[in-house]
């Protein structure tokens, strides 16, 4: 299945459409209530295959995923939908599932809310990763030229980062950005509110938490020792700090 990516969002004439991949009747009621009356349009599916249909036939600006759904995981779901496209993706967990919320995360989603949620909660993220969505042509467009460290090549344009044997290393989108972020500010301490603001838009729902895990995935992907920390290093009290030398390629 071949998933569509969002468009510049949110759209300038039209709401943004969400597509709500969730199986109780209740829930999807009362999400639905909050999104229309936010100014979303929403669309809901049960199943994962009824979201693979829905992903193939129309154009959506972000996906909240319920982790349990009766016919596949739902962080089954969001791995298998990172692979295919960087739409951003909302997990949807029970208070108690800690594990499903990291592994969530380091799975590829964008952010996270727990059930029961709070209505102005999942607005704010919803609002926060649209805005982030709809940054990022500019972004690029601002930060075009490629940057080297270590050997390493990141390339703001294609989105793509290239170790020192040429390899193409797979990040997620949040990923690429907290990477990106820290390489334009080699040298500097990027607090984690800074970091999120950079993330997330600087939605007061953003869990701090959330930086950190995303952080240890980057770590595992570029540290010759992940152990060791030599690139990204934790500044108490204070953030992380990129230590490599960056140049403009």
């Amino acid at each position: 299945m071949q998933v569509s990516e969002p468009s510049q969002v949110p759209y300038p004439h039209t709401r943004p459409r969400i597509l709500c991949v969730e199986d109780d009747a209740e829930i999807a009621q009362m999400m639905g209530e909050i999104l229309e009356e936010n100014g979303f349009a929403a669309s809901f599916v049960g199943s994962a295959a009824d979201m693979d249909s829905e992903l193939h036939r129309g154009e959506f600006a972000l996906v909240v995923l319920d982790v349990m759904l009766p016919d596949e995981d739902g962080l089954s779901i969001c791995r298998r939908l990172r692979r295919q496209s960087s739409i951003p993706i909302i997990v949807v967990t029970a208070r108690a599932e800690t594990v499903d919320r990291v592994v969530g995360l380091e799975l590829g989603a964008d952010d996270y809310v727990t059930k029961p949620f709070n209505s102005r909660e999942l607005i704010a993220r919803i609002r926060a990763l649209l805005r982030r969505a709809a940054s990022e042509p500019s972004l690029r467009r601002q930060r075009s030229r490629p940057l080297t460290f270590a050997g390493w090549r990141i390339d703001p344009t294609t989105r793509e980062l290239h170790d020192p044997t040429g390899l193409k290393i797979a990040l997620t989108s949040v990923e690429f950005d907290l990477l990106l972020a820290l390489c334009c500010h080699a040298g500097e301490v990027l607090s984690r509110e800074q970091l999120m603001e950079i993330v997330h838009g600087g939605s007061a729902g953003s869990v701090e938490r959330s930086i950190d895990v995303h952080i240890s995935r980057i770590r595992q992907k570029i540290e010759p020792d992940p152990r060791e920390r030599s690139m990204i290093k934790t500044v108490r009290l204070g953030g992380y700090l990129f230590t490599p030398t960056v140049e403009q390629a």
